[in-house]
């Protein structure tokens, strides 16, 4: 596939042999080329394809590629290490430089700055041992495929008065130099899928690893230590969430085994033992979210608080907040982060089951209320139910949870029920799980919202809708128009 050949169809080596010659393999306008393109592209170093608009992939690696690879590649030996060595990945590769006067190197760096290595911990520019007065400036070698510079970027040291010719330098590259995915790409087995994404929990690094990456999990918990700074403990999930406390068993994989920890969310900050509480930083949109759609002076009843994220920020807010959890330990953080965040006397906090605590506490709350509610108060009524795994079998304590004449639509209480679906048409789905406990349909009187995707064909969503007026409230017969409403059970 000689130069001759791509000249003949109008296209130099030099523009297919570099990132400056793209073409789309669907559209484009020289057939011609795209056969030859599909023929010949795994055999030029540095040519991709566009497959389709917006997606990229590259060539299959060559024998010329492998040496510009090994850049980003440790020494092949680390591979099956499961006790980090770092001295292992050491290995010397030949990249090019361009030797400069000391004097113009800045101006130098800032011409060709698309040029010039940019790796973790490596310098861009050495001294020429050659020369007291030189430099050299590092290449990065992806760029420049055949040691040679472009005409533009020998123009461009054509105007500096510096000699294009790039001279090849012997460079070591040291554990410090690579990425923590190239380092667990390098060292986990051959087409195995690699762990570099974590949750941070101020100082803690939460993995969920899979069963092939356990036999180097301290490995990738130590490496995690080391790429990130101000991670110093990093646990992996060994059990599922508990559906009681929502917390899970946890194996210390590197670092001190300190468990309390501070996280900022929102800009409020909240302290808590991440081995005995529920924390999803995945979350911090939704609070938000949800936090903005209250007012002052509106009533927020938070039946799965955890340690306060809707409950604190909307105390903060001025709302009147009523924050239950039946965890022990997330009650004793929220009532911490209370006083943490000075809001421990704009909150009544419970340690309740949520059953408990819709039936007594906010039942006690709305009946007392709503009836007082005029048609100009703007108060409204939001009610919080943060337990994707179970809300909804919760919705039915909904059913008559109140006795006597409804008050104005606009009174009734807005409901925020999360829930997990696989359906094939999640929205769907819940919608349908929420009507079967409530008993009523909510076409027309819901919303839902995506919140997160928790798994392959598993979705986190949030229906919100107001209680129907027919489900609240039970109106009292005449004949026991004065008894008391039995309390029930659910």
């Amino acid at each position: 596939f000689s130069s001759r050949t791509l000249w003949r169809f109008g296209y130099s080596a030099r523009l297919l042999k570099t990132n400056h010659f793209r073409t789309a393999a669907s559209n484009t306008p020289f057939p011609a080329v795209r056969m030859l393109l599909a023929q010949y592209s795994g055999r030029i170093p540095g040519l991709f394809v566009v497959a389709k608009k917006n997606s990229f992939f590259t060539m299959p690696e060559t024998v010329e590629d492998k040496a510009n690879l090994e850049l980003y590649s440790p020494h092949p030996e680390v591979r099956g290490m499961t006790l980090l060595n770092r001295e292992a990945f050491k290995r010397t590769v030949v990249v090019p430089v361009l030797k400069v006067k000391k004097e113009i190197v800045n101006t130098l760096l800032k011409s060709l700055k698309h040029m010039v290595l940019q790796r973790p911990g490596l310098k861009r520019v050495v001294e020429d041992p050659e020369d007291e007065d030189g430099r050299l400036v590092i290449l990065d070698p992806h760029r420049i495929p055949e040691f040679s510079l472009g005409e533009s970027e020998q123009e461009v040291l054509k105007q500096l008065n510096v000699c294009p010719e790039v001279s090849k330098y012997n460079l070591e590259l040291t554990y410090e130099n690579f990425k923590s995915e190239e380092i667990l790409r390098a060292v986990l087995p051959e087409g195995q899928e690699v762990t570099s994404g974590f949750s941070r929990v101020g100082h803690i690094a939460h993995l969920n690893l899979r069963d092939h990456q356990l036999p180097y999990r301290h490995l990738i918990g130590q490496v995690i230590i080391d790429k990130n700074p101000g991670i110093t403990c990093v646990v992996n999930k060994t059990s599922i969430i508990d559906s009681t406390y929502r917390n899970f068993q946890m194996e210390v994989l590197a670092g001190e085994s300190k468990l309390i920890t501070k996280v900022k969310e929102n800009n409020i900050a909240y302290e808590l033992d991440f081995s005995k509480v529920y924390w999803n930083p995945r979350l911090s949109t939704e609070h938000g979210r949800i936090v903005e759609l209250l007012k002052p002076g509106d009533v927020l009843f938070d039946v799965f608080a955890g340690v306060g994220p809707f409950a604190i920020p909307a105390a903060k807010k001025k709302c009147h907040v009523f924050a239950n959890d039946l965890n022990p330990d997330s009650y004793s953080w929220l009532l911490h982060n209370c006083k943490l965040n000075k809001v421990d006397n704009k909150i009544k906090a419970f340690n309740m089951d949520g059953r408990d605590f819709l039936l007594g506490p906010v039942r006690e709350e709305l009946s007392k209320e709503l009836p007082l509610l005029k048609e100009e108060q703007k108060t409204s009524f939001h009610i919080v139910m943060n337990l994707p795994a179970l809300a909804i079998e919760f919705l039915d304590v909904f059913r008559h949870l109140l006795v006597g004449e409804p008050c104005s639509a606009a009174g009734l209480p807005m409901v925020h029920c999360y829930g997990f679906s696989k359906h094939a048409d999640p929205t769907k789905d819940i919608q349908e799980r929420a009507e079967a406990a409530l008993g009523t349909s909510l076409d027309g009187r819901c919303s839902t919202y995506l919140v997160r995707n928790v798994a392959p064909n598993k979705e986190m969503l949030c229906i919100s809708f107001r209680v129907p007026a027919d489900v609240l409230y039970k109106r009292p017969c005449p004949d026991d128009g004065k008894d008391e409403p039995p309390t029930r059970r659910l």
